[in-house]
């Protein structure tokens, strides 16, 4: 069971009674808000796929109090699925980890078709999502909680970004990018085990692994699991990354990396490797890393392969990369690099 990252709302007849460009004094439909908080509390995201004229819709939701729960909302007179597609993008998830909430089955099914991992509910059932399996994260971390203004201020730097005049380098420089590097505590635990579940684009070896098996990791003497955070002048994007090295006398070998597809565009998915190589080089081991090939994480291939990585064994379905060391990278100069012991 695939657990719901985003719900993409229907307005008229699903977030409203009524028609908005029949009635311009449509109200909320019982029970709405509160499913819009309780996901939201659970680090659930909202957004809307809606046929309406989009100024109209954008005010009345404003007017209803509850804009700001929507993120990226897709308001046009295009098909569902292609707005449903949207958001997915947008966001930057899996369309299997939306789901989308329409009175009308026709749209539904118009969706399902297209998109037939995406979760269809009729409105008629709206009150009842908070109870769906679906939509219970195993954990609710702090990170989880203020995911939706950690999107919101993703789509500020956007936004800015889209303005900025330079180079896509000049525009990382100032936003004075702060990447910290920090052995895992047991309170880092919760959110650790999400990343692994919920990042499937940028995991190497799409490996998961439970708050159970993160824990003796953390207090095993052969490895090392690492936690990388991110901040700039818009504020913090939380807990970003994650390493996981098994420490041989040696060689190292990197188990795990991955970082929160929310990043892709900031140029950090680098720093995380080029630490493990600096500290391997340090230590004089060996480093290498295993990589697994899934449809998504094609770009952590590029990522270590651009590091210096070659594949050396295959072993089933996993690919064995090793770095010489005989080149040890630099941290971006675009942002400071923090590493905590």
């Amino acid at each position: 069971m695939t657990t719901v990252k985003c719900v993409v709302w229907d307005l008229d007849n699903t977030v409203w009674d009524g028609i908005l460009l029949e009635d311009g004094d449509v109200q909320l439909r019982p029970g709405v808000v509160d499913v819009l908080k309780t996901l939201d509390e659970r680090g659930i995201l909202h957004s809307v796929a809606s046929r309406n004229d989009h100024d109209a819709a954008a005010a009345k939701l404003e007017e209803l109090g509850i804009a700001e729960y929507f993120l990226y909302p897709q308001i046009n007179w295009g098909n569902k699925s292609d707005s449903v597609k949207a958001v997915a993008e947008a966001i930057n998830i899996g369309i299997d980890t939306l789901a989308f909430v329409d009175d009308q089955p026709f749209e539904r099914d118009e969706v399902h078709f297209t998109h037939p991992q995406v979760l269809c509910i009729d409105a008629l059932d709206a009150e009842r999502i908070p109870d769906l399996p679906e939509m219970h994260p195993r954990f609710v971390t702090t990170d989880s909680r203020e995911r939706r203004h950690l999107y919101r201020a993703d789509a500020e730097r956007n936004q800015a970004e889209a303005v900025h005049e330079g180079t896509a380098e000049d525009f990382l420089g100032s936003l004075n990018m702060r990447f910290t590097i920090t052995p895992a505590q047991e309170r880092d635990l919760q959110r650790a085990e999400e990343l692994t579940v919920r990042t499937n684009q940028l995991n190497a070896t799409g490996y998961t692994y439970s708050y159970e098996e993160l824990d003796a990791f953390r207090q095993s003497p052969d490895h090392h699991l690492l936690v990388a955070g991110l901040e700039d002048r818009y504020g913090t994007y939380g807990k970003i990354g994650l390493a996981l090295v098994e420490r041989g006398e040696d060689a190292w070998t990197v188990k795990l990396l991955l970082m929160s597809c929310r990043v892709m565009s900031r140029g950090v998915g680098s720093v995380l490797l080029a630490h493990l190589i600096r500290e391997a080089a340090a230590a004089g081991v060996r480093l290498r890393a295993e990589f697994v090939p899934t449809n998504r994480n094609r770009s952590m291939y590029v990522t270590y392969k651009f590091a210096g990585f070659r594949e050396t064994t295959t072993n089933g379905e996993i690919s064995v990369l090793e770095h010489d060391l005989a080149r040890v990278p630099e941290f971006p100069p675009y942002m400071e690099v923090l590493v905590e012991s």
